[in-house]
């Protein structure tokens, strides 16, 4: 994955670690490893938020929130097929040894090589450049020497490279004296392998969902897009159990069908088309979708990133096609998000999987991992899944709403209000005559229910720009007319619009009532 504007990527990590965001590759103190990072008092805050938001989501339509070990033993990975399919190829520069994955390598020079870009448009008329690279070492290998792609760290070319390697992608661990385990690459597995203990909370009623969100682990060759893609990181998974005769007709289907999506259908990309906004209804009719339990996960995967606030002109879903489909899937969409940095980047993956996981565990494990459907049938549950990491939506909000004012020589995030690390910031005109005391009074009032600050130092003009720099929705400022028991603005105070920097007075009583709306959008600033 290479960034489509480097200039702007690079200005964003700048400001995502200036502004205490993001730091890292950590520890810095002992010149980094590639792929691990801190998230700063500001980032930790917006992280939450989306972790939350998420768990919201995921609990309006009924999912439970379970949280498994982040350890297992081989045999689950054997079962899983990651012990033995988890790998990149991976190519190392004769020269300086530098590793990088094979695949990513050759896509990023594809991109990024002016003469190879320029051939293409001369050959096609088109100005992107979408080759297939292949997943085949070989042709890895013979496409890399043909191009003369050189090595990112010393420029070397990987002409005289005899092979490409496969990397497995586990990160390795004992438990106690001798026993061989594996960090968890993903929240997944381990979701599924409570299944028997599902059952009796659920008294054995199918469908139902559960969720988890926490930390997973890959031993990426060589991760260089920043957080979209490290070696810790958070996920979030959410799985629908369901029998396979409950997927046509299943009831909550009824409720979304007339949302509208933009879908990228694996037929229109074939035929060079764009994605289609469409109802669910439409798109089960079209044939887009299988069956109504995955159009059902599919949009509520949909509504999720559009609760974090990613605007809808930054969303497509994109069908995997069957070049590109897990064998065990019955069907398998992306969502993609528009970012300034990197382009069209995948966030998410909904899955159909099918009893597949299920039956390995149960094949593996010797344990019956069935349930009886509502003949009385044993049967093995089918898997809906919804999966991603909760890192690439924290940095598509900051990609998405971060700019650069280069008249005021500024920085401004303008972030959805609920979702911004901090939602208020309390600020007395000057810190004398009992105005910072009454300042202190409202912000202790506010912390109890919002992230807050309270700023007295600098100018009321600068201490506005640190709020905008970081994204601060509301700034509440205390004057000398909200003392003065002979002024008409008595007992007021002036609360200011981040994106409009427009200000109005409202009763110091009300701030919180009046907040709380603005943040919900229960109303606008319009309004007040």
């Amino acid at each position: 994955m290479a960034a489509e504007n480097d200039s702007i990527l690079k200005n964003l990590i700048a400001y995502i670690q200036r502004k205490s965001f993001i730091w890292g590759p950590e520890p810095e103190i002992y010149n980094g490893i590639a792929g691990f990072y801190t998230y700063g008092p500001l980032g930790k805050e917006l992280k939450n938020n989306v972790e939350n938001t998420i768990r919201k989501t995921f609990k309006a339509s009924e999912f439970w929130e379970v949280e498994c070990p982040t350890v297992a033993p081989a045999p689950v990975w054997k079962a899983s097929g990651h012990l033995d399919g988890f790998t990149d190829p991976v190519i190392t520069c004769s020269k300086c040894n530098a590793n990088f994955r094979a695949d990513n390598l050759l896509e990023e020079f594809l991109r990024n090589d002016k003469e190879t870009i320029k051939k293409h448009e001369e050959i096609t008329g088109e100005k992107e450049l979408e080759q297939p690279v292949p997943t085949d070492k070989i042709e890895l290998l013979k496409l890399i020497k043909l191009h003369e792609v050189k090595c990112p760290s010393c420029k070397t070319s990987f002409c005289e490279v005899q092979e490409i390697k496969q990397h497995n992608l586990m990160m390795k661990t004992t438990i106690g004296l001798d026993i061989e385990a594996y960090n968890r690459p993903e929240t997944a597995t381990t979701t599924y392998l409570p299944f028997p203990r599902y059952l009796e909370f659920f008294r054995d009623k199918l469908p139902f969902g559960v969720f988890q969100i926490g930390k997973a682990y890959r031993n990426e060759i060589s991760p260089r897009q920043f957080v979209l893609r490290s070696r810790e990181f958070t996920q979030a998974e959410g799985q629908l159990f369901i029998f396979e005769e409950q997927k046509q007709d299943f009831e909550k289907f009824d409720d979304v069908k007339s949302d509208i999506m933009p879908m990228w259908s694996a037929k229109l990309q074939e035929e060079n088309k764009e994605p289609l906004n469409i109802s669910l209804e439409e798109a089960f009719n079209n044939k887009f979708l299988k069956n109504k339990a995955y159009a059902w996960t599919l949009n509520l995967a949909y509504r999720l990133f559009k609760n974090l606030g990613i605007p809808e002109n930054r969303i497509r879903l994109r069908q995997h096609c069957d070049d590109e489909k897990a064998f065990y899937a019955d069907d398998a969409w992306d969502i993609e998000l528009k970012l300034s940095s990197f382009g069209w980047t995948e966030v998410c993956g909904v899955h159909d999987r099918t009893s597949y996981d299920l039956n390995k565990h149960s094949e593996h494990s010797g344990k019956n991992l069935q349930a009886r459907n509502e003949q009385n049938e044993k049967k093995t549950p089918h898997v809906l899944e919804i999966a991603f990491g909760t890192d690439r939506p924290t940095f598509a909000l900051l990609d998405i709403f971060y700019s650069y004012d280069e008249e005021k020589k500024q920085d401004t995030l303008k972030i959805p209000a609920h979702i911004a690390p901090v939602k208020v910031s309390v600020l007395p005109l000057v810190k004398k005559d009992g105005l910072s005391e009454t300042a202190k009074e409202i912000y202790s009032e506010l912390r109890e229910i919002f992230e807050c600050t309270y700023d007295h130092a600098g100018s009321i003009g600068r201490r506005y720009a640190r709020n905008d720099e970081i994204g601060t929705p509301f700034c509440l400022t205390i004057d000398y007319d909200t003392l003065d028991k002979e002024s008409p603005n008595f007992g007021t105070v002036t609360i200011r619009e981040r994106d409009t920097c427009e200000q109005k007075r409202i009763n110091k009583k009300t701030c919180k009532e009046i907040i709380e709306k603005l943040i919900s959008n229960k109303i606008k600033f319009s309004d007040i």
